[in-house]
């Protein structure tokens, strides 16, 4: 039985956050968007710049990190969130997706984009499920 297709319980072995934040799982949803605003926060204040060279690699990953993020999201509220999944998920994708932008810079190709529109629609597609739990 993989992750995907378990039973949802209060707390499952498959490592849950349901039920360990207010016992019934409502605050432990928005640990990782608060995370991502610390993070943003943190950036703006510290003024982080980057390399023009690097802006594309960043932009890739950091979409990566968002997609990430809101799909646990989004399995928490279903009742199917695994932190495995979330963690390697999280680095793999971030990863490829860097790796793809990297063939692109030594092929010529703005592979990138290949990405940023993949990460971008899995995102709008997530909040849309998102937004439709809460209503």
């Amino acid at each position: 039985m993989t992750a995907e297709h378990e039973e949802p319980g209060p707390v499952n072995a498959r490592g849950s956050l349901r039920g360990q934040a207010d016992g019934g799982g409502g605050a432990a949803v928005w640990i990782p968007l608060a995370g991502l605003l610390l993070g943003v926060l943190l950036g703006l204040v510290l003024q982080v710049s980057i390399s023009f060279e690097l802006a594309r690699y960043s932009a890739v990953a950091i979409l990566a990190a968002f997609d990430s993020v809101l799909g646990a999201i989004r399995a928490e509220l279903d009742g199917t969130f695994n932190d495995r999944i979330f963690l390697s998920g999280f680095i793999v994708n971030a990863l490829v997706a860097v790796l793809l932008t990297f063939l692109g810079d030594q092929l010529g190709l703005d592979l990138y984009l290949v990405a940023l529109i993949a990460f971008g629609l899995r995102i709008f597609n997530n909040v849309a499920l998102i937004r439709r739990h809460f209503l």
